[in-house]
């Protein structure tokens, strides 16, 4: 590791990096299954499942046993994961020298510090929880309290541990294994050494507990197993395995007296312990198998592997062994090659250094597929095992082109693969390798002279009828892809130098390539394709070409790091772009191709404005870019990085929120933005723990019997309704017309009079009109008017803030009125009718504070849009009330952008749900 990467590691380790860039920001990774952590399970009565935790590097991902379906993924540690362990309530990761217990995979409940080095080693079992670190310092935490009960400390030179187990009904006991071979049972109550057993001097690598009461199964580094009874001290029977160490044990509990050892070169072995005998063997992984757990009760194992896979194996063959089940899996090698299929915008196809093809989807890791493994001989590959050394199998693939205008009638993807002369084909639609191999007739084996030539540039036209293939040679070859024959050959050859590029038009009028020695040729489709058009001589040689093809537009990457545009029609450079300091990787188009974005070695990712030929966006990643390929809707970047397994998606802020772009110095170093997690918007370890206490004693899931009071407003930054009925605020501004509609056909008849009546005041409640006198000082019952003005009650609540600055009272009277009561009191305020030019202004402050206090947002836009209606130019008489509406103007802006944005969002997750849905 160099000093700047270690460098970066040490500032994403304190998350001291930026969480997006101008344009771009993180939102997850695709294709991570497993590592080398060996995975943990769980059985959850609530749901009569099994969980199946599974670590990441930083994170830990929770699925169901039953359809490996994904529940959630954890917070950010700060390292590295070393270690899982599961009890009932919890979930217990170390990273960092802590140990944090997990509730339902998300909460943080407890953190237990103290390890002076990385704990490798964890059990819990009653209220206790044991681990032991790389100093072989052995640690008993009270888990309640976060408290030590008892540190042990071992000498590693007479007995290092590396393998723990709680043997059932031993009280306070515990069976450490070690480097040496021998068996401590330790009492961790009393903090002594019960026994120590001596049977094989071979390491141990695991402990497991069989069902019978005092056996247990020892795994040893030489593959040998011993099934020992820990109360006499005997080795009942022993087993040996010449494949390589034991790396996990498991028993059945489902009837058969099974024995499962997994081993470090991919192979697991079944041993029947009633005929002491070798029941069965299975290749699982292609690398050692770290987790081996047969699920209780089920005649189910389930593995992991570092191959970043993990699999279900279920025991139902006629000669009682296992076949797969199920199956999650990513890329075994790093991806090279990535790029959307269709216009959906949810499947990226994916080729790696395993010589695989895999398409992930954006939506659910479900529907993720294989499409198989590269082969010189698909036939001949299927009747050996998978995972054994096969002479056929075919190099990486480094480009692939697609498309899907006949996805359903023939092959539609084309491949090329690292330093062969042939093409593959490939089909979406049957998600498997096609027949065809396009070799043209002077590379075939009887005629080649030159074994060196490979294939180094594909496009498919967009017909998705030809493959136009360029070679090393400097030929061009055009393949019908439908029957894999050989249709043209541009040029004898096209170029004196290796082919970089190609590209065609939508309607196979043209095909332009380009060579290494910066020759760009603009050739006719079909007809005499013997000598090009045109031709166009760049500065320097070409080292790789994208295009756009409804815009027409050519991207073209030089050695020398420049990156050129050029038109396709009008065959001129357009666009001329430098910044990068190392060699070009990939670029890519926005799907309105108005940006370029390109990547290269020197770990940059750039993104150019075409239109204005400025620099609009850069960042810097931990890992150099090997591909990027934007979405056909815009919504996401996806990246692929050297030495990753996963697939990162960068979202595009511009899609649902304001971004300002201005020009940048591309010569300026880029920022530094951290990589994406496998959690969306991840949280990182101080925000989980601040997450609210779980009860304790609560199962996963359960609810914790409450009472729970809905809150005014849930947060302030939030625009809360009113809640009243659209009856009372929407016909606010249809009133007069209403009116008209049900105006009566025949004159109402008069009631009848009463003999005594007190005046109400109109609204919701009934409620006596009082307001207009007062007691006298003589203590006399009869009341008096006191003014002789026209305010009603609402204009007077009005005037009376002017003085309290207390608008409440006045907000709850308006909005307990009918919809006419309302007009007629902003109506009633003009002082032609009878009000006052303070209750005006009062009533404008009023609406502001409704605004400002993010409370019956559309009551108070209903009410500010018939005030305006109602009384029109009439208020530009008076500065007071200009200034007030300003207010109430830029008040009004900031709360409906606000509502707008979060309109947005809401309506981008509603349309990404309605696709998965579909």
């Amino acid at each position: 590791m160099t000093h700047l990467q270690a460098e970066e590691k040490e500032v994403e380790s304190r998350g001291a990096f930026k969480e997006s860039s101008r344009i771009f920001r993180r939102n997850r990774a695709l294709g991570y299954v497993s590592n080398q952590v060996p995975a943990v399970t769980r059985y959850v009565q609530r749901r009569r499942d099994t969980l199946l935790i599974t670590c990441i590097g930083r994170s830990f991902q929770v699925y169901t046993a039953s359809h490996l379906r994904l529940l959630h993924v954890s917070g950010l540690h700060p390292d590295e994961i070393t270690a899982l362990a599961t009890d009932r309530l919890h979930t217990y990761t170390a990273s960092n020298k802590c140990i944090y217990a997990w509730r339902a995979g998300k909460h943080i409940r407890h953190v237990y510090r103290g390890h002076q080095k990385d704990v490798h080693l964890l059990l819990p079992f009653g209220s206790s929880l044991i681990s032991i670190d790389r100093d072989n310092v052995l640690r008993v935490w009270s888990i309640p309290t976060e408290d030590v009960y008892l540190e042990v400390p071992f000498r590693i030179e007479e007995f290092k541990i590396t393998a723990v187990a709680h043997p059932p009904t031993y009280i306070n006991k515990i069976v450490l294994g070690s480097q040496q071979g021998q068996l401590k049972i330790l009492n961790i109550k009393k903090n002594t050494v019960v026994c120590t057993l001596n049977h094989h001097e071979s390491r141990i690598t695991c402990i497991e507990t069989a069902p019978a009461l005092d056996v247990v199964a020892v795994g040893y580094g030489d593959g040998s197993i011993q099934l020992i009874n820990l109360k006499f001290d005997e080795v009942l029977m022993g087993f040996k395995q010449d494949w390589g160490q034991v790396t996990s044990l498991a028993f059945r509990t489902d009837g058969p007296p099974i024995l499962v050892s997994a081993c470090s070169n991919g192979y697991m072995a079944f041993w029947n312990l009633e005929e002491r005998k070798l029941a069965g063997q299975l290749h699982a992984h292609e690398d050692q198998v770290t987790t081996a757990i047969c699920l209780p009760s089920e005649p189910v194992v389930f593995t992991t592997s570092p191959d970043n896979s993990m699999k279900l194996f279920v025991f139902d063959m006629p000669d009682g062994g296992a076949r797969q089940l199920r199956i999650r899996e990513g890329h075994t090698k790093p991806p090279l090659c990535i790029r959307y299929h269709g216009n959906s915008g949810v499947s990226i196809l994916s080729s790696g250094e395993d010589s695989t093809l895999r398409v992930f989807s954006t939506l659910s890791e479900s529907l993720n597929k294989s499409m198989g493994r590269a082969s010189y001989n698909p036939k001949a590959t299927k009747t050996k095992n998978r995972f054994q050394y096969d002479k056929n199998i075919m190099p990486p693939i480094v480009e692939f082109t697609s498309d899907t205008t006949r996805e359903k009638e023939w092959d539609n993807i084309a491949a090329i693969h690292t330093g062969i002369i042939q093409t593959t084909t490939w089909t979406f639609d049957k998600n498997r390798m096609g027949q065809h191999r396009l070799v043209p007739q002077q590379f075939q084996n009887k005629n080649r002279t030159n074994f060196l030539n490979e294939t180094t540039c594909i496009v498919l036209t967009h017909c998705g009828n030809f493959a136009i293939i360029g070679y090393s040679s400097g030929d061009i070859e055009r393949f019908n892809i439908q029957s894999g024959i050989h249709r043209a050959s541009y040029g004898s050859p096209g170029h004196k130098m290796a082919v970089r590029g190609l590209a065609t038009d939508n309607l196979n009028q043209c095909v332009i390539s380009g060579c290494s020695e910066g020759l760009l040729k603009f050739w006719p489709f079909k007809g005499k394709v013997d000598k090009p058009l045109a031709v166009l001589r760049l500065a320097d040689g070409i080292a790789l070409m994208r295009q756009h093809r409804e815009s027409s537009m050519l991207a073209i990457g030089l050695e020398t790091f420049k990156v050129f545009v050029v038109d396709m029609h009008t065959r001129v450079i357009v666009r001329k772009f430098s910044g990068h300091t190392a060699k070009l990787n990939d670029m890519t188009f926005s799907p309105d191709s108005r940006w370029l974005i390109t990547a290269a070695m020197d770990s940059t990712i750039k993104v150019w404005d075409i239109p204005s030929a400025y620099m609009v966006d850069q960042f810097r990643v931990e890992r150099p870019c090997v591909s990027l390929t934007m979405s056909p809707n815009g919504d996401f970047l996806a990246t692929a990085h050297v030495n990753l397994l996963g697939v990162y998606l960068w979202a595009n802020k511009t899609l649902f929120n304001q971004v300002s772009l201005r020009s940048i110095d591309p010569n300026e170093p880029a920022p530094y933005v951290g990589l994406p997690t496998k959690v969306c918007d991840a949280l990182e370890l101080e925000d989980c723990l601040q997450e609210l206490e779980i009860d304790e004693d609560a199962d996963e899931g359960e609810l914790v019997d409450a009472k729970y009071e809905t809150p005014s407003q849930l947060s302030e930054e939030l625009i809360t309704l009113s809640g009243l009925a659209a009856s009372r605020w929407q016909n606010l501004l249809d009133l007069e017309l209403i009116k008209q509609r049900n105006k009566p056909k025949a004159p109402p008849k008069a009631p009848k009079q009463a003999p005594f009546f007190l005046p109400t005041v109109s609204g919701l409640e009934l409620r006596f009109d009082v307001e207009n006198g007062h007691k006298a000082e003589d203590g006399s019952h009869f009341r008096q008017a006191t003014t002789l003005n026209n305010l009603t009650a609402f204009g007077k609540l009005l005037e009376q803030t002017a003085s309290s600055g207390d608008y409440a009272p006045a907000v709850q009277h308006i909005t307990q009125l009918g919809p006419s009561m309302v007009d007629f009191e902003i109506k009633s305020m003009h002082p032609d009718a009878g009000g006052t030019l303070l209750a005006m202004l009062q009533f404008i402050k009023m609406i502001e504070f409704m605004f400002g206090s993010n409370h019956n947002f559309e009551l108070a836009q209903s009410y500010l849009s018939v005030f305006l209606r109602s009384h029109g130019l009439g208020l530009t008489d008076s500065p007071e009330l200009v200034k007030a509406l300003r207010s109430v103007s830029k008040v009004q802006e900031d709360a409906w952008q606000r509502v707008e944005e979060k309109l947005i969002y809401g309506t981008g997750v509603v349309a990404a749900l309605r696709n998965f849905a579909h």
